[in-house]
C-alpha cells in the first residue's frame, strides 16, 4: 500500500530534479528515490513501491506542465500554433513520456528499495 506522504514528498523531489537539475538527472533520481524509500519507513517492497509511484507521478505531472508551457508559449500565433505543433508531434511525445515514466519508476524504485531497507533496520 502506498504511503501518500512519502509519495507526495518524492513527487516534489522528482519535479525539482526534472526542473532544476536536468544535467544531473540520474544522480538526482537516485537520491530522490532513496529519500522517498527512507521516508516510507516500511521495508524494501514498500520503499520500492512508493519511490516508483512518486517517480511515475512526477513524470506525468512534469510532462503535463511541459505540454502546457509548449502549447501556450509555442509560437507567434499563440495557442493555435502550439496546439498544431503538439498535434503533429503527438505520437512521438507519447512514446517519450511513456519511456520517461518507465525510466523514472525503475531508477527511483531500485534506490527506494535500498532506502526502505535501511529505514526498516532502525
Amino acid at each position: 500500500m502506498a504511503k501518500w506522504s512519502a509519495v507526495l514528498f518524492g513527487f516534489i523531489l522528482t519535479i525539482i530534479v526534472k526542473a532544476f537539475f536536468a544535467p544531473y538527472e540520474f544522480i538526482g533520481l537516485l537520491i530522490a528515490g532513496f529519500i522517498t524509500g527512507y521516508v516510507a519507513h516500511s521495508g524494501v517492497l514498500s520503499g520500492l513501491w512508493n519511490a516508483a509511484l512518486a517517480g511515475a507521478l512526477g513524470t506525468i505531472i512534469g510532462s503535463i506542465l511541459f505540454i502546457i508551457v509548449a502549447t501556450i508559449g509555442g509560437s507567434f500565433a499563440g495557442i493555435f500554433g502550439g496546439l498544431t505543433g503538439f498535434t503533429v508531434s503527438g505520437a512521438t511525445s507519447l512514446v517519450a513520456i511513456v519511456e520517461s515514466i518507465i525510466y523514472y519508476a525503475i531508477v527511483m524504485g531500485i534506490t527506494g528499495a535500498f532506502g526502505g531497507a535501511i529505514a526498516s533496520k532502525e
